[in-house]
């Protein structure tokens, strides 16, 4: 595959990311958050097997087996159900926005970690994403203190959920990378992911199903986005050009913010985007001030 091709195949997995926040919401309304979710990964492992195959787990590093699996399957949890359970469609996207503080998260952990250098850049990037995130949940009153904690508070286990998926990915792509020897196991992430929704299905009480032909579609739209968007993303990140990836996929908070208020049908306000600007804009820095002097920069994992 040509490099040009590779790298046009890692934009349409930005593209289908982007549309995740808005999908999983919507399937959450008709299937219920745990059932949604559980739908939504089991169809997406179906299409990875069929994608990128099963893996050949015997040759796994055991470190990777167990860690990596533990940590994919938590931040997968943590991300649909966020969205899963909240109350309004501009909630979801709010809950969405806080998901994305995991790029910068991820550089600072690598810093600390991995000793990997980077430049005082890093600093305002952080901050100005951590700002980004507060206006959005302060709404119109801007930066207001009262007004962030009364959001927060209004649902706090979708937007724990959502900052604690946040950290997980963070320390899934640090250690991973450090772990993996070179092994992907995305495709057995995905069936212990819906195995463990379907497990968590079981043992609670569920609302009634909703089947509709939209339910449905959003629901194999869904699984498209989760399933299609990895495989995309690892031919891209594998034979194109991954400095021009990783620089486009900074902006998918704003993308994706786009996307979902389409899909439901939610009104965003300015201060919305000025907030999302800054997320996506804090994480640009963060991922700048890791360039080397030779110009090469540090690619990014996608969730």
């Amino acid at each position: 595959m040509s490099q040009k091709r590779a790298t046009l195949t890692g934009l349409l997995a930005i593209v289908l990311w982007s549309t995740i926040v808005g999908l999983i919401k919507s399937v959450s309304e008709s299937f219920g958050p745990i059932g949604g979710a559980a739908l939504i990964y089991s169809f997406s492992a179906a299409l990875l097997l069929f994608t990128v195959g099963f893996p050949s787990v015997r040759t796994f590093p055991r470190r990777y087996l167990l860690v990596g699996s533990l940590l994919f399957v938590s931040y997968e949890i943590c991300l649909s159900l966020s969205l899963g359970f909240t109350h309004s469609g501009r909630q979801a996207i709010e809950v969405g926005m806080v998901n994305y503080l995991w790029p910068g998260m991820t550089i600072v952990l690598a810093a600390l970690v991995n000793r990997q250098k980077t430049s005082p850049l890093i600093i305002p990037g952080l901050l100005l994403a951590v700002a980004g995130i507060c206006r959005v949940l302060g709404g119109e009153h801007a930066f207001s203190m009262s007004e962030i904690g009364n959001n927060i508070m209004d649902n706090p286990l979708s937007y724990g959920l959502a900052f604690c998926g946040a950290a997980i990915w963070a320390v899934y792509c640090v250690v991973t990378k450090k772990i993996a020897n070179g092994s992907n196991g995305i495709t057995l992430f995905f069936i212990l992911t819906a195995l463990t929704l379907w497990v968590k299905f079981l043992l609670s009480p569920q609302p009634a199903l909703a089947v509709s032909p939209q339910a449905l579609l959003s629901l194999a739209l869904a699984a498209m986005a989760m399933g299609f968007g990895y495989a995309a993303w690892n031919t891209g990140i594998l034979h194109g050009n991954v400095n021009l990836l990783a620089a486009v996929s900074y902006f998918i908070p704003i993308l994706s913010s786009v996307l979902a208020a389409f899909l439901l049908h939610s009104h965003l306000t300015l201060s919305f985007w000025q907030g999302a600007a800054m997320v996506s804009l804090g994480s640009l820095l963060c991922w700048w001030s890791t360039r080397t002097p030779s110009g090469n920069k540090v690619a990014r994992e996608l969730p």
